[in-house]
C-alpha cells in the first residue's frame, strides 16, 4: 500500500530552518512533506526538512546536510541496523534512497526502481525497465536514483531514456528517448526536477558523442530545451596553465596548426554530465558540470581548450542560455574530468564578503570554490592527494603522474556543514602510468575512443583518506586515511556527524569537527553508494547501498541496509 499519507498544511521554511525542524522531530509531529504530493514547495524547503530526504543529494544546493541530530555524536555509538533489503541483483549500488512520507524509493544499476516502506524496508512495488538495445556503456551498468515530484517518480535509463513512473502503483507513465544508444549515449545520472521541468545531462563521451543537458516537460516528456557541452566553437582561450598555476605543457602553436587544418571538433568533442545538477532558486540558475573530451587520452584530434570540458557550467533554468563557465583543465588528456555535483553555499570572499559560492571537488584533489554570480573563481584549497609529474603528457612506453584518473574526488558527492564552513570529500590515491596510442582507433560511432590508457603501477600502494575542507580560507582542517581508494560520497548531519562507506564493506561515522572515528558497521559488500538520512514516526535512520564498484574491484553485492539508534530499554 502506497504510504504518501498526509495530515496538514505545509509550512513555509527558510533554507535551513533548522529549529522548526528539530522541533518537528523531537515532538514526533510533522511539519514538511505532509501534502499527498511531492509539492514545488516542499523541493524548495528540502534543506530544512528533518523527516524526508527529497532529492538524491538532499536539496536543491546538494548541500548533503541533514537538519536532524537525534543521531549525534553523543549516541551514534548505539547505531544498529534495523533492516536490510535486497535488491536481488549483484551489481554495482551507486543509488541514493529518497524518502517521502515514509515511502523510500531507489534504483538498481539496471534500472530496476524499487518503492520501499522507509521504516520496516518492506517492498511497496518494484518496477523493471524493459531495456532497448544498449550497445555501449563504459564504465558498466550503474545509476544514482531516481527524483520524485509530484505525484510522479523519474529515473534516467542505460538506453539513454528519461521514464516518468506513477510514484503510488509504479506504472509507466511516460518514456522520451534523449539520444541514440548504439553512439554510445546514456543515462545514469538523477534528474533533478524543478517549476515542472525534468533536467538530465547525458553520459558517453568516451564513444565521441557530444554531450548535453536537456530539459523536459514533467507532464509529457517533450522537450523543452537542450545545452550541448561542446559550443560550435570549443576553441577557449588557448590556456596554458591550470587554476593553481601548473603548467600544461601544451604546444599551442602545433594545436593551432591542427585546428586551422582539422576544424573545430566540437561535433565529437564529448563532455558527459554524469551527476545531478544544483539548482539556485533566487537566480534561477542551473549549475553542473562537465566531463572529459574525446578521445580522453589523445589530443591531437581535437585542437583548442575543448570547451565545455572538465568544467563548471552555469545556465538559465528556464532557456538553457549560457550564463558563465569555468574550466578546470584545459585540452585535457588525463581524463580528470569534472564529475563530482557541484554545491551551493554561502563563501567568504576574497575581500571578507559572504556570497553565494559554488563548491566543486575536482580529481585534481582541491575544492574549487567559485562567486556563483559569475563562475569566476575565489580560491582552491589545500591538496587533499599527492601530486607528482604534473602535467606530464602521455607518451606510448607510459608516464607517471599523480594523481591518476579517478582522482582526487571522483563522481563521489560532497558534503557540506554549514555551521561549521566544512566540506567533506572522500579521494583516491592511486599512481598510473598514462598511455599513448593512435588517436583514430575506435573513432566509429559507438566505438570507444581514448586514444591512450592507463595503467595501475605494481608493487605501489593505494589508499584513500576522508578530508575536511574549510571553503572560507581553502584550508585542510583534518584528513582520515584509509586502507582502500574512497569512492561513493558523503553525508553530513546537524548531530555533528559524517557518514561514508569504505570498499572494505565498512560504514563509519565520524566527528564533523576533528574527524575522530566514532562508529562502524561492516556489511557484506563495498559500500560505495552516497548515505541519506530520514524520520519516520519520530525516529531518525541513515540508510545507504552496499554493492561494490567494478571499477576499483570491489565486492559486488546488493543490499539496502538502514539504521537506527538502538532501544534505550
Amino acid at each position: 500500500m502506497h504510504r504518501l499519507i498526509l495530515v496538514a498544511k505545509i509550512m513555509a521554511c527558510t533554507f535551513i530552518c533548522t529549529t522548526a525542524a528539530l522541533s518537528a522531530e523531537n515532538n514526533n509531529g510533522v511539519v514538511y512533506g505532509n501534502l499527498d504530493i511531492v509539492t514545488q514547495d516542499m523541493m524548495n524547503n528540502a534543506a530544512g526538512d528533518s523527516n524526508n530526504f527529497l532529492h538524491t543529494n538532499g536539496n536543491y544546493h546538494q548541500t548533503r546536510y541533514y537538519p536532524a541530530q537525534q543521531i549525534n555524536a553523543g549516541n551514534v555509538h548505539r547505531l544498529t541496523r534495523a533492516w536490510t533489503f535486497s535488491l536481488d541483483i549483484v551489481k554495482p549500488i551507486q543509488t541514493t534512497p529518497v524518502v517521502v512520507n515514509g515511502t523510500m524509493y531507489l534504483t538498481s544499476a539496471l534500472n530496476d526502481v524499487y518503492a520501499l516502506d522507509a521504516e520496516s524496508g518492506e517492498q511497496i512495488w518494484h518496477y523493471r525497465h524493459r531495456m532497448g538495445p544498449v550497445i555501449n556503456i563504459c564504465c558498466g551498468p550503474v545509476n544514482h536514483g531516481v527524483q520524485v515530484y509530484e505525484d510522479k517518480v523519474f529515473m534516467g535509463t542505460l538506453d539513454a531514456k528519461v521514464i516518468a513512473l506513477d510514484a503510488g502503483t509504479g506504472e509507466l507513465i511516460w518514456e522520451t528517448q534523449l539520444a541514440d544508444p548504439s553512439a554510445g549515449y546514456s543515462q545514469s545520472a538523477a534528474p533533478t526536477v524543478v517549476d515542472n521541468m525534468v533536467l538530465i545531462g547525458s553520459g558517453g563521451s568516451e564513444y565521441g558523442t557530444r554531450g548535453f543537458v536537456k530539459s523536459l516537460d514533467a507532464d509529457t516528456g517533450k522537450e523543452i530545451w537542450n545545452f550541448h557541452t561542446s559550443p560550435e566553437d570549443s576553441r577557449g582561450v588557448w590556456a596554458t596553465h591550470d587554476p593553481t598555476g601548473g603548467d600544461l605543457l601544451r604546444d599551442i602553436a602545433a594545436e593551432k596548426e591542427a585546428y586551422e587544418q582539422l576544424g573545430d571538433p566540437y561535433k565529437r568533442l564529448g563532455g558527459s554530465v554524469g551527476q545531478s545538477i544544483a539548482i539556485d532558486r533566487d537566480t534561477n540558475t542551473a549549475y553542473f558540470v562537465v566531463g572529459s573530451p574525446a578521445p580522453e587520452f589523445n589530443g591531437v584530434a581535437r585542437p583548442g581548450d575543448n570547451l565545455y570540458t572538465d568544467s563548471l557550467v552555469a545556465v538559465d533554468l528556464y532557456t538553457g542560455a549560457y550564463q558563465c563557465h569555468f574550466q578546470y583543465i584545459a585540452h585535457d588528456v588525463w581524463g580528470l574530468d569534472a564529475v563530482s555535483p557541484p554545491v551551493i553555499a554561502q563563501v567568504r570572499a576574497r575581500d571578507g564578503s559572504a556570497v553565494k559560492g559554488v563548491l566543486h571537488g575536482g580529481k585534481t584533489g582541491y575544492i574549487y570554490v567559485h562567486d556563483a554570480s559569475d563562475c569566476s573563481l575565489i580560491r582552491y584549497s589545500d591538496p587533499m592527494v599527492a601530486h607528482e609529474n604534473r602535467w606530464a603528457p602521455p607518451v606510448k612506453e607510459g608516464v607517471r603522474m599523480l594523481p591518476g584518473t579517478n582522482g582526487g574526488v571522483d563522481w563521489s558527492p560532497m558534503a557540506i556543514n554549514p555551521t561549521l564552513g566544512l566540506a567533506y570529500a572522500v579521494n583516491t590515491h592511486q599512481p598510473m602510468t598514462y598511455h599513448l596510442e593512435d588517436h583514430s582507433l575506435g573513432n566509429a560511432t559507438g566505438r570507444p575512443w581514448r586514444g591512450g590508457s592507463v595503467k595501475l603501477i605494481p608493487g605501489e600502494q593505494q589508499w584513500g583518506n576522508i578530508s575536511a575542507i574549510d571553503y572560507n580560507t581553502g584550508r585542510l582542517l583534518w584528513k582520515v586515511k584509509t586502507e582502500q581508494p574512497m569512492i561513493g560520497g558523503v553525508l553530513a548531519t546537524a548531530g555533528g556527524l559524517i557518514f561514508t562507506g569504505e570498499g572494505s564493506g565498512w560504514f563509519k561515522a565520524y566527528d564533523a569537527t576533528s574527524g575522530e572515528l566514532l562508529w562502524r558497521d561492516i556489511v557484506q559488500a563495498g559500500v560505495n553508494a552516497p548515505p541519506a538520512s530520514y524520520n519516520v514516526a519520530g525516529t531518525q535512520y541513515v540508510v545507504v547501498g552496499a554493492g561494490g564498484n567494478a571499477r576499483f574491484d570491489y565486492v559486488p553485492g546488493d543490499e539496502i541496509v538502514a539504521y537506527k539508534l538502538e532501544d534505550r530499554y
